[in-house]
């Protein structure tokens, strides 16, 4: 369910109060946690964490580097955490952390679905987010560009 909404308060006033209080409660331990040089902005139609283009330029689709992202969708929310999805493994790491927890393991290629706000672990989430200054991020795109290209 893409929003057409520019800010994240916009964002979160579309949304039912459910699914609102669910989402500004991650939205909190996110920015809680986020390490310095990302802003919190509208993109792609979902409240995303990024590095600004001043900072990093040099991104394939020219926008900038999305390292987290909030949404909620037709049939659950999700946190997006790119961030660690271009590590294999910051993302082993990640699902392992996970699976300790109890809490149902149900992720997409980057995201990890939640259908209430119980469902989430909301301490590794912003374990996970603390984790990645601007830094490393750009270091593993990097590292992971240069994986694909080698391929070619």
């Amino acid at each position: 369910m893409r929003s057409e909404a520019t800010t994240a308060e916009q964002y979160l006033a579309e949304l039912p109060d459910d699914r609102r209080k669910a989402i500004e409660a991650v939205r909190a331990v996110i920015l809680e946690n986020l390490p310095d040089g990302y802003e919190e902005a509208m993109n792609w139609g979902m409240i995303t964490y990024q590095i600004r283009l001043e900072t990093y330029p040099d991104t394939y689709n020219k926008q900038p580097l999305m390292f987290a992202a909030l949404a909620s969708q037709k049939n659950h929310m999700a946190v997006y955490l790119t961030g660690i999805y271009v590590s294999d493994e910051a993302r082993d790491e990640f699902e392992k952390a996970y699976r300790a927890t109890g809490k149902r393991f149900d992720v997409g290629k980057s995201c990890v679905r939640f259908r209430k706000l119980d469902d989430l672990p909301l301490d590794l989430i912003g374990q996970t987010i603390a984790a990645v200054p601007v830094e490393r991020l750009i270091a593993r795109v990097e590292e992971a560009g240069s994986a694909r290209k080698s391929r070619r």
